[in-house]
């Protein structure tokens, strides 16, 4: 019986220090209190699945990442869990799809989007637009910043959150993220860009938390937009962001103007 609970033990303590690196929370493990991010955009497919977050900039626009493919589907505001009943949900059509011009798949520029809904959501507790950033600062490396969504909650086996999960991660000078240990400039991080994660990992977005929004200091900054695969969480491969720069927000006030 004592070599048995000594060996339970030993497997158990193993088993935390691996899940310390591997086994990622891709929003580190946090649920947030029902409906505290009324900005929060759950964005479903034609099919109705679940594809990407997003974030609400005004009743009838959501700002996401390009490389989501929403084509045909609707937008959910007001969610806090993904397949439950909630009478703060407002289920609204996607009427059309806004590419930034030039997003690159490859070098994963220009990875952001404007979706237009079919009506204005109302106003409630559990939906609000997010106030744009009237300067397109530049967060410091080893700034605070929080990212939310309802996507991977580990790697293997692929696990999406049912309820919204939030993290605060840090941001990495592109510098360091670019260098051999991390991106190895494949892609580049430029400018128009924010890395941002832990030193030693396991605190990251992941698959399904595209488009959400990255806040620092409470203000939005910049849209979940891509990592390594199937690597969410590592050390050498954190989360980067879409930096709302000049010519984005720019771009964000051009479209969505008086309508």
């Amino acid at each position: 019986m004592g070599a048995f609970l000594t060996l339970s033990t030993s497997v158990a303590v193993i088993l935390l220090v691996i899940c310390g690196g591997l086994c990622v929370d891709i929003i580190g493990g946090h649920e947030v209190t029902p409906h505290s991010r009324p900005f929060m955009a759950l964005i479903n497919g034609a099919k109705g699945n679940f594809i990407c977050g997003g974030a609400l900039i005004k009743e009838n626009w959501v700002l996401t990442a390009a490389h989501c493919n929403v084509k045909g589907g609707k937008v959910i505001l007001g969610a806090h869990s993904q397949k439950a009943k909630e009478k703060e949900k407002q289920v609204i059509r996607i009427a059309k799809e806004i590419h930034y011009p030039c997003y690159n798949p490859k070098s994963k520029e220009n990875d952001i989007m404007l979706l237009q809904l079919q009506k204005r959501a109302k106003r409630t507790k559990a939906v609000q637009p997010i106030p744009l950033p009237t300067s397109d600062d530049d967060p410091k490396p080893g700034t605070t910043c929080t990212v939310a969504g309802w996507g991977q909650t580990q790697n293997h086996p692929r696990r999406l959150s049912d309820t919204l999960r939030e993290v605060n991660i840090t941001v990495i000078s592109r510098q360091i993220c670019n260098d051999h240990k991390h991106y190895r400039n494949r892609p580049v991080i430029t400018d128009n860009m924010i890395c941002a994660g832990a030193k030693n990992g396991g605190k990251d977005s992941c698959s399904g938390d595209s488009g959400g929004p990255l806040r620092c200091n409470k203000v939005i900054r910049g849209i979940t937009s891509f990592g390594k695969a199937n690597k969410c969480g590592a050390a050498d491969g954190p989360g980067v962001y879409t930096r709302l720069t000049k010519k984005y927000l720019q771009w964000i006030r051009e479209t969505i103007g008086g309508a």
